[in-house]
């Protein structure tokens, strides 16, 4: 069943969001990141307030003060928007083959903007106890430590080893800050995802699930969203399901398989998935329709049962780039151009999703 969607405003974007927070808006164009003024930019501003040149490979997270938290391939440093360094902190090289080393994922800031976690490697001298990475056969990495800082000094607050060599991460701290959850990615094993609580001093782990990734929390909840795909690296290891998750508990609470929404399950690939408000979630993914071109779509779920009521239906083609405003409504970025959605009002309803006010800007 098709979704309706409302364009409430429309422009042209200078990079790729990385992130919404503090009433600003960070852009990143390749080389660096723009900071603009929430409303400011989405009322179709140009001048960005500052900025902030990346070295290559950096990965970038914007807290709410304004100031930077940026993961390197060998350190985590802060820097404030004026860019000078509150403070660094080295670490040893992350695995990287040929490559030079890199950060496998951004680190995150809690949401009162106090307390910094990072993943950092380790290198071991022990052959025994030394985890194979593929593509370094001549270093010996033992399990990765998972840090939380300080955000004002850099001083460590807790840390915990954790059973991944990751190259691939991704965090979400939950709104109240109570809890962190860790995803990383490690060769051979897929996700392995933990429920920590940031607060104690050796991170206690609640629980956890396997061969899925974190991909938000539901406004006013303990449940976790997670989002599984089909990696093909075990026996039936083709499942592409989403997930929620009770974080205290541990529990699951709901299960949805995407593969209902496949095409052509053998084929058919889901990429994401965005809480866009306590209601509603958005799925994207691409589908390969027989005798036709692959597109991109996106389905809107029921965020407490995980249950579809259909494909969203927008104008155009979209991308898969999505950013929630957790307003409700969301932004994609197609082509340097950048739209911003709502979800469009029931028939014979008098109320949408649209936000009203200043807020709803026009691009």
């Amino acid at each position: 069943m098709p979704v309706g969607v409302t364009l409430i405003g429309e422009g042209v974007a200078p990079g790729a969001v990385l992130a919404v927070t503090g009433g600003r808006v960070a852009i990143d164009t390749g080389d660096r990141v723009e900071v603009y003024e929430q409303q400011a930019f989405l009322a179709g501003a140009r001048s960005a307030s500052y900025a902030l040149r990346l070295p290559p490979q950096a990965k970038a997270t914007l807290a709410p003060d304004g100031s930077f938290v940026i993961a390197e391939g060998a350190a985590v440093r802060a820097v404030d928007a004026d860019g000078s360094t509150r403070w660094k902190l080295p670490h040893d090289p992350w695995h990287g083959g040929r490559r030079e080393p890199r950060a496998p994922g951004f680190p995150a800031v809690s949401p009162d903007g106090k307390l910094v976690s990072v993943l950092t490697p380790m290198l071991v001298d022990d052959v025994a106890r030394a985890v194979l990475v593929y593509d370094e056969p001549h270093r010996g990495y033992g399990r990765d430590t998972l840090l939380v800082l300080d955000a004002v000094s850099g001083a460590v607050h807790a840390r915990r080893q954790v059973a991944s060599v990751a190259s691939g991460v991704t965090q979400h701290w939950q709104p109240d800050g109570a809890t962190l959850v860790l995803s990383c990615w490690s060769a051979w094993y897929s996700w392995s995802t933990w429920w920590i609580d940031p607060r104690t001093d050796n991170l206690g782990i609640r629980g956890g699930t396997a061969m899925r990734e974190v991909s938000g929390s539901l406004p006013g909840s303990a449940q976790v969203l997670t989002m599984r795909r089909a990696e093909n690296i075990a026996y039936q290891d083709d499942c592409d399901e989403l997930a929620l998750h009770d974080a205290v508990s541990g529990e699951q609470v709901a299960l949805f398989d995407l593969e209902e929404l496949a095409t052509d399950p053998d084929y058919d690939e889901f990429d994401d998935a965005y809480v866009l408000d306590a209601e509603h979630v958005l799925v994207t993914g691409k589908v390969h329709p027989q005798g036709r071109a692959p597109e991109v779509c996106h389905w809107l779920f029921e965020a407490v049962t995980l249950q579809p009521p259909g494909r969203m239906r927008y104008p155009g083609s979209v991308s898969e780039e999505v950013t929630p405003l957790g307003d409700g409504t969301w932004l994609t970025r197609q082509g340097g151009r950048l739209h911003h959605w709502a979800l469009a009002a029931p028939a014979g309803g008098t109320e949408g999703h649209v936000p009203r006010g200043p807020d709803a800007g026009r691009r």
